[in-house]
């Protein structure tokens, strides 16, 4: 009777281990097929508790992942030569959301957030040649504060649409045109409907507006409209539909060079009014930031040109021209998967129009979103914006009004 309860048990020792190494081994395929899954995704950067703690202990990641923090590549830093940076004066004002337009050795600098709840319906001009503010002046009562599409033909500066007020209130389809010379400004017909920050050019004689967010501030338009101008003045009563744009959205750079007309980068969807609110306060929404570029040419086909090396937004005004590149500096990119804020560039980038090749060229003092940018004799500056929080937490917190400089020098 020993021998046999004996026997009966290692019978069921053996069940049970041949079970648990079933278990195992198909938990274990689980387990690598769900990795496989995962690679298809876009690629990851696992940094350890333990090795992350020591780079910033106080980083929110770390609070809502249990063995690491997983950062998307989209999302992180990428790798640039460091810049030598000089701090200029400061812009009279702190500006988010402004505009900026540069003619010769003067920056002209547009409207903008102070904060939240206040918005500037004046210009400030910065002089390239003494690197000094002066020559404020007033813009038209009716005109847009923030948002705004903007383009210059080396006098006349052309502003169309944009948000009117502050918070997130709605949009205003005014246009108007300033004459640089004699600072007056007239009035343009006003565009079909209103937009959030469109991407806007001169081009072929005629002023076009693309793309933008329609006017619940957060639905991406496609709409692409022209208007024939000449020395600021219309040339006709109506505007014109064009080939609308494959991807709607604000906040593209938008640029002409010899005879192409490039839109590059920008978002879908943004912040909205909350419902009922009577201030219109700005409400957090759904937004997908991209790295798309095209091209119209002589066909009026939009063509799709290599991507930006990662996603980027908040440019419209960030942009400069040197040396026949594209030369990018700073943004927004996609959201933190795990906090789900705003996530500030920190680099400046270059799109070299002879080779259509995108280079990362130097890194900024920080990351900063809307800056306003201009290029004089071998230097490229930036002022306004909002920065970061540091250099550990890239989401955005202070509005500024510095103004920053360096040495540019690009590759051929």
């Amino acid at each position: 009777m020993v021998r046999a309860s004996v026997k009966v048990g290692s019978a069921k020792f053996v069940v049970i281990c041949v079970g648990l190494l079933g278990f195992a081994l198909v938990a274990d395929f689980l387990w690598a097929s769900s990795s496989s899954t995962l690679t298809s995704k876009p690629a990851t950067l696992v940094l350890p508790r333990e090795k992350e703690n020591k780079k910033n202990k106080n980083d929110d990641t770390n609070k809502n992942a249990s063995s690491g923090r997983f950062l998307s590549a989209a999302y992180a830093d990428l790798d640039a030569p460091q810049l030598h940076w000089h701090k200029m004066a400061p812009a009279p004002v702190p500006r988010l959301d402004g505009a900026a337009i540069q003619i010769r050795n003067l920056l002209f600098v547009f409207a903008g957030y102070g904060t939240i709840d206040l918005v500037h319906s004046h210009v400030d001009v910065y002089n390239f040649t003494d690197n000094t503010w002066g020559g404020r002046f007033d813009m038209p009562k009716e005109m847009a504060h923030s948002h705004l599409g903007m383009v210059t033909d080396g006098r006349y500066i052309y502003v169309v649409t944009g948000q009117y007020g502050p918070q997130c209130r709605g949009p205003t389809a005014r246009t108007f045109v300033l004459d640089t010379e004699t600072k007056q400004w007239r009035d343009l017909p006003p565009l079909p409907v209103p937009r959030y920050a469109p991407a806007t050019q001169l081009w072929r004689g005629r002023l076009h507006v693309m793309g933008g967010s329609k006017e619940n501030r957060h639905t991406p338009g496609l709409e692409h409209w022209s208007l024939a101008v000449k020395d600021g003045k219309a040339l006709e009563q109506e505007w014109r539909s064009e080939i609308p744009i494959p991807r709607g959205g604000p906040h593209r750079a938008c640029v002409v060079v010899d005879d192409r007309l490039y839109v590059i980068g920008g978002q879908e969807g943004d912040f909205m009014a909350k419902p009922g609110s009577p201030i219109f306060k700005c409400s957090r929404r759904l937004e997908v930031v991209y790295t798309d570029v095209y091209m119209l040419d002589d066909d009026m086909k939009w063509k799709m040109l290599p991507p930006m090396p990662k996603p980027n937004s908040h440019i419209e005004f960030a942009w400069a021209l040197v040396n026949n590149s594209i030369v990018i500096v700073g943004g927004t990119t996609e959201k933190h998967p795990v906090t789900k804020k705003m996530i500030l560039n920190g680099e400046v980038v270059q799109f070299n129009l002879n080779t259509l090749k995108w280079s990362v060229i130097g890194k900024l003092p920080f990351r900063v979103k809307t800056t306003l940018v201009g290029f004089w004799n071998g230097w490229l500056y930036f002022t306004s914006g909002q920065r970061d929080k540091g250099p550990e937490d890239p989401s955005p917190k202070k509005v500024i009004g510095e103004m920053w400089r360096t040495k540019l020098k690009l590759n051929e």
